[in-house]
């Protein structure tokens, strides 16, 4: 899915309905929830595009509603083969219309489309977002995130060239959000709660059934600032997890400031993939000192991306051209030798191996001698991650 970029919830124009996101892959939860803001906020108005069978049609289904029903409905035509860039087309000139009488515009997002990407369009355009909230079933998180599946085969696919899986999908909705508004699950034990607690653990947690939900949509108050969510979500400087370890669920977090070598990195890939159903974070190779790169897993499958340079690779100059967010991320991390160049991955897991984990990681690293022998030498060490990094 493409993305945009968008500025500040709360800044271009005035004027337009408030605006809450609701999202998930978790449609019956999705629709609980938006069931019950209907119900608890007075004046509040559902507009949902239903990208199901978008391609066989040429067309997005588009129905506005309130707590008395269906209040409008029409199609919008697919841009460029693509039912996800119809939605964005339509989205803002469909919320326009809405007008300021209306008290909460909630925006429910279909089953594959990421909240992250929408909240962007709205807020581009200068409309107010109270909040995004992705609904979830507590007893589907492990099976989603274990999902390896693509959404094409799911049926879930967005555009013709979405080639997203339902985990890796699934993981960035849950992230995204600051709001998880939870379903009445009588499946979901202490470790599906425990896992969903430490993938994503600033997040508030309200339940679909309670008045919290209402009083989530508004935000409290402060907006949503997607300039803040997205600095959130950005390898180079997201708040990643910490360690815990609650009701059979591990969450492993491994800092070191030493380069992996990148051949047995790269042989070691499909074991650290397996080892937790999420793992994320951000890594440094030994060939690639300038580059700082992500590591993105879930559901089996491994994305690796450059992300960018490590601040440290920057000349002076170039720093006060970079956010400050990222130049405080850099700052943690910052060593004396390297900068903020340094391996920081996050393995969430029911069952994590710990000790495994740390054992395999710590030998991918440069050995002592490795490591002696120089950056210059590091550059002959092979780089393996080409194919990977589509080079």
């Amino acid at each position: 899915m493409e993305k945009n970029s968008g500025s500040s919830a709360n800044s271009g124009r005035s004027g337009g309905p408030p605006v809450t996101l609701i999202g998930g892959l978790h449609a019956a939860a999705r629709k609980a929830a938006v069931e019950r803001l209907l119900a608890a906020v007075p004046g509040s108005v559902v507009l949902h595009h239903d990208l199901s069978g978008a391609a066989e049609r040429g067309t997005v289904l588009r129905t506005v509603r309130d707590a008395g029903g269906l209040l409008s409905s029409g199609e919008t035509p697919l841009v460029n083969d693509c039912a996800c860039c119809a939605l964005r087309e339509d989205l803002v000139p469909e919320l326009d219309r809405l007008g300021d009488e209306t008290r909460l515009a909630i925006v429910e997002l279909w089953d594959s489309v990421e909240p992250k990407a929408m909240a962007e369009v709205i807020a581009a355009h200068g409309l107010p977002i109270t909040s995004v909230i992705t609904a979830v079933d507590p007893a589907l998180v492990l099976p989603c995130l274990g999902n390896g599946d693509d959404l094409a085969e799911a049926g879930l696919a967005a555009a013709a060239t979405d080639q997203r899986t339902v985990a890796d999908t699934f993981a960035r909705q849950l992230e995204y959000a600051p709001v998880l508004a939870l379903a009445d699950s009588p499946e979901a034990d202490d470790e599906d709660r425990a896992l969903l607690a430490q993938l994503h653990p600033t997040a508030r947690q309200v339940t679909v059934n309670s008045g919290e939900l209402a009083a989530a949509a508004f935000g409290g108050g402060r907006g949503f600032d997607v300039e803040a969510a997205a600095a959130a979500q950005h390898p180079a400087c997201a708040l990643l997890p910490a360690e815990a370890d609650e009701a059979g669920v591990g969450t492993l977090v491994w800092r070191q400031y030493r380069p992996f070598h990148p051949q047995r990195l790269y042989a070691a890939l499909e074991d650290l993939t397996c080892a937790a159903a999420r793992s994320r974070g951000r890594f440094w190779l030994a060939d690639r000192p300038d580059t700082l790169l992500h590591w993105d897993a879930a559901g089996g499958a491994l994305c690796v991306e450059g992300a960018g340079p490590w601040l440290a690779s920057l000349p002076d100059a170039a720093w006060e051209l970079v956010p400050p967010v990222r130049r405080a991320a850099a700052a943690l991390d910052w060593h004396p030798e390297h900068g903020d160049r340094c391996q920081h991955l996050v393995f969430t897991s029911p069952g994590l191996d710990r000790d495994g984990l740390v054992q395999v990681l710590d030998s991918c690293l440069l050995t002592d001698a490795e490591y002696a022998a120089g950056p210059d030498s590091w550059q002959r060490l092979g780089s393996a991650f080409d194919t990977l990094l589509e080079i």
